[in-house]
């Protein structure tokens, strides 16, 4: 399943899975040199291409935390995991991350902003992706959302 892969930029594959995803995984290292993993989530969709190496999103209130934020302050390279279980597939990415205020990206945050999302958005983050690559499905184990359940079983809303 290896191969050598020169990534040029996102493909219509890579655009397509990233605008079906509900969440992903973000690893940060901290000033105590341990990474952090966190998951992120958010609607369906997200987390936004903006172009064939830049992803952006908005950051909605959590835990109140603010470990990945912290650590985005002095060490500003990411890596993020992609799952989508029921396919069994998993998308790698190396990326720099920048952590941007709402009030002074307006542009930005029309782009990114899910207004039918309930949340409160508290900041931008915008990943200038330097590398990715598909893995190897052989052990993500099948799992479903009740969204693909209910499809599964010809469901509708």
């Amino acid at each position: 399943m290896e191969q050598v892969v020169e990534n040029k930029g996102f493909t219509r594959r890579e655009t397509h899975f990233i605008s079906q995803r509900d969440s992903f995984y973000l690893a940060t290292m901290g000033e105590n040199g341990f990474p952090y993993i966190q998951h992120r989530g958010g609607p369906k969709g997200f987390v936004h291409v903006l172009d064939e190496f830049t992803l952006g999103f908005v950051d909605f209130s959590g835990n109140r935390q603010y470990i990945s934020v912290g650590n985005l302050k002095t060490h500003p390279k990411v890596s993020l995991i992609m799952m989508d279980y029921a396919r069994q597939a998993r998308l790698k990415m190396y990326a720099e991350a920048e952590v941007l205020t709402l009030d002074e990206h307006p542009e930005l945050l029309k782009k990114l902003n899910l207004s039918h999302y309930k949340h409160t958005p508290e900041r931008l983050f915008v990943l200038h992706v330097k590398a990715f690559d598909w893995n190897c499905p052989q052990h993500i184990t099948p799992r479903y959302t009740l969204e693909e359940f209910r499809e599964m079983r010809g469901e509708s809303d």
